[in-house]
């Protein structure tokens, strides 16, 4: 039986690997726009956002490179996180699903 704390603490883990995803998506397109010289690395706000998404996402991203490093220069640990955080999300999300599918039977 699912009690309102478990589904509240379901509710948490999913809204912050939403969060983290979408803090993947953004680290992955301000590192687009520094390397082809949109966004101004000089100007103070966006360094702050460069280091505060690098602080975000790095700490994992190593971890991913230490198995699998760049293939000719591209970077695939933020895809390899997004699979499995959405992996994740899934299969907690279907245990959710059928634990109160199962409370209602």
């Amino acid at each position: 039986m699912l009690t309102p704390l478990f589904v509240a603490l379901l509710w948490l883990f999913d809204t912050l690997v939403g969060l983290y995803i979408i803090v993947i998506i953004a680290a992955v397109v301000v590192s687009w726009l520094v390397a082809f010289g949109v966004l101004n690395t000089y100007n103070q706000f966006a360094r702050s956002l460069i280091r505060a998404l690098d602080a975000l996402t790095e700490p994992v991203f190593r971890r991913v490179r230490r198995i699998i490093p760049p293939l000719g220069g591209l970077d695939l640990s933020p895809m390899i996180v997004l699979i499995f955080l959405y992996f994740v999300r899934m299969l907690v999300d279907s245990y959710a699903t059928m634990a109160i599918y199962s409370m209602h039977s």
